[in-house]
């Protein structure tokens, strides 16, 4: 690489964001910088600082103050706050001082982070006679301590105790054991971790998560950890009314959910949900999923394909875009009032979405797509032939059998006569015998080519040497009385 990646494009924004809160600053945008923070990692810093309750409704709260008054991270400062208020202080500390420092024990010790705090407070004890990586720890929990007027502590302590102020931490990783799944966890979060089968802490039903390797997809690991009490976590339970869409499942899901988090710990579902909630999670939905779930036929895709040829005739005119990942993303616009009553991905289905579509133009824009770019020509026949728009607006294409045209001169056009149709002539089997956009030179040199050839093939058909004074068929001549 010519230079190093800038630290602000792939550092954790969460303190940046708190100090510039505190200062009155409720968005980084409004500063100007050198390299600009990605939007994403803005997003997931606000959301942690709005979860550790530093931040409510965009503005900096008073407990959000006195976190950035503290030389630590917003979710240590967070914890300890919060300790003091538990009377948990001296534990607090050491829990900080073994997140901010390496590992001390080997990688076969297990998770359970409080197995570190039991080797601190011994080593502490014991004076570090032996030395080494504990006394690095002691030395920042002991500033940790200062910092916050705590006193030491060696004595034993309550392991979930220590879980509860992980979660203080780190309230996104309440993690809860997935049934029938040994040692997988789901967390608060939506994500999913696992610990190692013979770990001390597989069989826990709740863990407070300090470190893992967090995955965008599949399983995490879960490195340091500690268990939970059930009752402990009352705190973190909402019940709201929840609706959303699942197409797996069947289609609209509504209930009262009790929950922390992704983690669903009980469902009533609701009989009449707020219409405003289905709406949003019906459009939501679609936008996400609509090409499976609404009825994107040949004649939708041929009214996208009319309008997209009418903009590139017409740049300075005034057309809606039409490519399917536009109209999904703007479909509150237009669909919103064809959604009531909807349940189920069958009632999606049978919106007549060419109907709808073609109703979300003004009048003037239908009346004049059907006079630039007509659905269907009439040919000679007396039939009505389908016109094929193309995806990239190129050519139309008129595919239509040569006895519907016997008489037919001049190509037919479009767009006012100034676009003229690529027509596919087609023999009475649909098979494609000649392409041209220069009907009469068809007529006057290729045409008596073809009329050799499929006069042998398709005897019940007429084949006139003038194609000029033939009757135009639908079907085979007419048999003679």
């Amino acid at each position: 690489a010519p230079h190093r990646i800038p630290e602000i494009l792939e550092a954790d924004l969460t303190p940046p964001i708190l100090s510039l809160a505190d200062w009155g600053i409720n968005n980084m945008n409004d500063l100007t910088w050198i390299d600009l923070p990605p939007n994403h990692a803005i997003q997931q810093a606000t959301k942690n600082l709005e979860n550790l309750e530093a931040i409510a409704d965009g503005k900096i709260t008073d407990h959000g103050k006195q976190m950035n008054q503290l030389p630590t991270h917003p979710r240590i400062a967070h914890m300890l706050l919060t300790a003091k208020e538990e009377g948990l202080l001296p534990l607090a500390a050491d829990l900080a001082a073994l997140l901010e420092e390496r590992d001390p024990l080997p990688k076969e010790t297990g998770i359970d982070i409080t197995l570190r705090i039991e080797s601190l407070r011994r080593s502490r004890g014991n004076k570090y006679k032996s030395g080494g990586k504990f006394a690095r720890i002691e030395k920042i929990a002991g500033q940790y301590r200062k910092l916050m007027n705590a006193k030491e502590e060696n004595s034993s302590f309550d392991p979930y105790e220590a879980g509860l102020l992980l979660v203080h931490a780190y309230p996104e990783r309440i993690a809860f054991a997935r049934p029938g799944n040994n040692a997988q966890f789901q967390l608060a979060n939506g994500a999913y971790a696992m610990a190692g089968h013979r770990d001390d802490l597989a069989h826990e039903p709740w863990l407070a998560i300090a470190n893992l390797n967090d995955r965008e997809s599949g399983t995490g690991k879960i490195f340091l950890a500690a268990p939970l009490n059930p009752t402990d976590l009352v705190p973190f339970l909402k019940t709201q009314e929840i609706v959303r869409w699942s197409t797996k499942k069947g289609g609209l899901i509504a209930a009262n959910e009790t929950r922390i988090g992704s983690i669903i710990l009980k469902s009533t579902p609701i009989s009449e949900p707020d219409q405003a909630l289905v709406l949003d999670a019906i459009t939501a939905a679609i936008e996400k999923e609509g090409e499976a779930l609404l009825n994107f036929d040949q004649q939708v895709k041929q009214w996208q394909y009319r309008i997209l040829t009418v903009k590139k005739w017409y740049p300075d005119e005034n057309w809606p875009t039409t490519s399917t990942s536009h109209l999904l993303a703007t479909n509150p616009q237009w669909l919103t009032p064809y959604l009531r009553n909807i349940n189920k991905p069958d009632d999606l289905k049978k919106i007549n979405l060419a109907e709808v579509l073609q109703y979300s133009l003004t009048n003037e824009q239908q009346v004049r797509l059907d006079e630039l770019a007509p659905s269907k020509i009439i040919v000679p026949s007396g039939s009505h032939i389908q016109i094929e728009y193309q995806k990239n607006g190129s050519t139309p294409i008129l595919a239509v059998r040569i006895q519907e045209i016997f008489g037919l001169k001049e190509t037919p056009s479009v767009n006012h006569c100034n676009t003229k149709v690529l027509m596919r002539l087609l023999s009475p089997g649909y098979k494609i015998v000649q392409t041209t956009t220069d009907l009469e030179s068809f007529w006057n040199s290729a045409y008596h080519e073809v009329r050799k050839e499929l006069r042998i093939r398709y005897k019940k058909h007429a084949w006139p040497e003038n194609p000029f004074d033939q009757v135009p068929l639908r079907g085979a001549k007419p048999k003679k009385k």
